[in-house]
């Protein structure tokens, strides 16, 4: 592996599970290979899981750590090749990433969407230009379009948890007071349509996720329908791809509860974090015996470990 940006950088996602789990058994077992190597680890944005989980895979390894909130404790960046620069930007990204790749051997970095220009956001400027300019391997904390390392946690946990060799797998709209990027439920759709899942999505009109994601998924706009003998059910709010990042309608009656969850098979509830109690999930769901949320973010950590041991790997 020699980045980590989506599940196509991925040769082989069932090894890739089988190692993050094998490392959850011996988290330590593989210190020499991160002996004198350091990972920066670049946040553009705000984070908790991704920061923390990622940061001690990394020390699980032996590896050096360096942490940067370059939107608060860097210059601002200037994004645009052929900028004049005689305004609020103090440094270019070409010279700002191609720095930070000479202080270390492993980059991650973060970086949400505006949600105003799908064609700028879908084209992942912001975290092309690190990859592009920064010289060594590159992993995505979460980009405008995709969070891998939440998606392979996911899949673990989905591994981990199932009771059937292949279940029903469902990703739900909930709602929610602003506008969120798509590249939670865009990761998801991508990597259960590469795993051995029954996947359906479902949400209200309006808010369909790019079929660039979601190619091999059923998908419905009836919520009941979707969770109907589902073993799992991922919640999660995202906007509108159509009209980009609009909220076309609330539809608070969207929330999963348990009385809802009564015509699954007893499934398991997933979702990211962080949540918005009794708006996105009900307080129920969540303090309750289907929610496994908590050993969903734990598992942060050994999806971390797996790409980070294979990056290191073939330095």
């Amino acid at each position: 592996m020699k980045q980590f940006t989506s599940v196509h950088d991925v040769t082989d996602i069932n090894a890739l599970v089988a190692e993050a789990l094998q490392l959850k058994q011996a988290p330590y077992a593989h210190q020499e290979l991160g002996k004198n190597k350091t990972i920066g680890l670049v946040f553009l944005n705000p984070s908790l899981r991704t920061r923390m989980s990622t940061q001690k895979a990394a020390l699980n390894l032996g590896m050096n750590v360096m942490v940067l909130n370059i939107d608060k404790e860097g210059w601002a960046l200037e994004l645009q090749d052929g900028a004049v620069m005689n305004g609020t930007t103090v440094e270019h990204v070409r010279e700002a990433a191609a720095v930070l790749g000479q202080y270390v051997d492993i980059i991650g970095v973060r970086s949400f969407p505006g949600l105003k220009d799908r064609d700028e956001d879908y084209s992942e400027k912001v975290f092309n230009k690190f990859v592009e300019y920064c010289g060594v391997p590159i992993v995505s904390l979460e980009s405008a379009t995709r969070h891998p390392l939440q998606s392979l946690a996911d899949l673990i946990t989905i591994t981990e948890l199932k009771t059937k060799e292949r279940p029903k797998v469902v990703l739900t709209w909930a709602p929610h007071i602003k506008p969120l990027p798509q590249a939670v439920p865009n990761s998801f759709a991508e990597w259960m349509c590469k795993s051995d899942v029954d996947f359906v999505i479902t949400h209200p009109e309006g808010y369909a996720l790019s079929e660039d994601f979601t190619q091999g998924a059923t998908i419905t706009h009836d919520q009941d329908e979707a969770l109907a003998g589902a073993d799992f059910v991922y919640v999660k709010n995202w906007s509108a791809y159509e009209p980009y990042g609009a909220l076309p309608a609330q539809h608070p009656d969207w929330m999963l509860t348990n009385n809802k969850l009564k015509i699954s098979n007893d499934a398991k509830v997933m979702h990211c974090l962080p949540v918005r109690r009794n708006l996105e999930l009900s307080d129920e769901i969540l303090d309750g015996p289907n929610s496994v949320v908590i050993h969903e973010a734990g598992n942060r950590v050994w999806a971390a470990q797996a790409v980070l041991k294979q990056l290191l790997e073939s330095l």
